[in-house]
């Protein structure tokens, strides 16, 4: 039999304040009409002076703790996917693991943003297929709205705070993680950044975006990665229960799922109600489905997402 890593559990968390539309046209200058028809956002949550990227991560790991049945003490192995991190070292992995209550263990942060949970899931699966960990909590967690610029309207209103997070256990059968695929192009730098950093500016910065060509290569990367890793596992569109996407913006996620022709009703959407919550929004999304009842054990289901970078990537599951 195959060694596999098997999600076992799965987990999300979202600040306390949720934040529509309209309470936002009352600060920018913007309309609900504008950013529905444009992203098909309609809410999202704005985390709190209370409330960092640890915290959320923290509360959602507990989550899928339950969910899975496992303890805490458990877990040899944490990978959080983050580009808010809560400091700029130690990493915040090493802060939610202090948070559970687990006095050892691997735990450290991957910055891939928007792909980041993709990139913390293959480095996640390939430590326990070869043996270094048994059982592992991969975590998508932000804070974006700590690096937005309120003043510009076209990325403001694009994002939002959150948190997702899955349990994974090695196990021998059919089950698990079954390809990932990765890509980077750093040429794309310019497109989808952050206009600051320790050893450039030695500030924050804020978000920057050139919108339309994002879209642009969002669309063809997604498609091909995907063709990619159901390729890799003799699968075809057609074999796909569920494609769980990142949360970027809805066009795109019509235009993805298109390319491939792969039918609407078969995209998990969270877009309209969490925004974009960059690396945690694949988890976050996950999390939805599982608890609503629309995945269920067996189903085939493909992840994928895009970042500043660029990144892209995908993985094949049988949950």
């Amino acid at each position: 039999m195959t060694l596999r890593s098997v999600v076992k559990g799965t987990g999300s968390a979202l600040p306390k304040r949720s934040v529509s539309n309209a309470e936002l046209a009352a600060q920018v200058d913007t309309s609900d009409e504008w950013i529905v028809e444009r992203t098909g956002i309609r809410n999202r949550y704005i985390a709190d002076d209370s409330e960092t990227t640890a915290t959320l991560a923290a509360d959602a790991a507990r989550k899928a703790l339950d969910a899975a049945g496992i303890a805490a003490a458990d877990i040899d192995l944490i990978v959080l996917a983050t580009a808010t991190p809560d400091q700029t070292f130690p990493a915040t992995a090493t802060k939610v693991q202090a948070m559970l209550g687990i006095d050892d263990c691997i735990a450290f942060d991957v910055a891939a943003v928007c792909t980041g949970f993709l990139y913390a899931l293959s480095v996640a699966d390939s430590m326990l297929r070869s043996g270094n960990a048994k059982r592992a909590i991969v975590i998508g967690a932000e804070t974006f709205s700590r690096i937005l610029d309120w003043e510009d309207r076209t990325t403001c209103v694009l994002f939002g705070d959150g948190a997702g997070a899955i349990v994974l256990q090695a196990e021998e059968g059919e089950a698990g993680i079954l390809s990932t695929k990765l890509h980077a192009d750093g040429r794309h730098n310019g497109l989808l950044y952050v206009d600051g950093g320790p050893s450039t500016t030695g500030t924050v910065g804020k978000l920057r975006m050139k919108g339309r060509e994002v879209f642009r290569h969002a669309v063809v990367n997604l498609a091909d990665v995907l063709g990619e890793v159901l390729a890799a596992t003799g699968l075809t569109a057609a074999d796909v229960d569920w494609v769980v996407p990142h949360q970027a913006n809805a066009r795109i996620l019509d235009a993805t799922a298109r390319k491939l022709g792969l039918p609407p009703e078969k995209v998990i959407v969270t877009v309209d109600r969490h925004a974009n919550t960059s690396a945690a929004s694949v988890p976050l999304a996950f999390d939805v489905a599982v608890r609503d009842g629309r995945i269920k054990r067996g189903d085939l289901l493909v992840l994928e997402a895009m970042g500043g970078g660029f990144t892209w990537g995908a993985a094949a599951i049988r949950y």
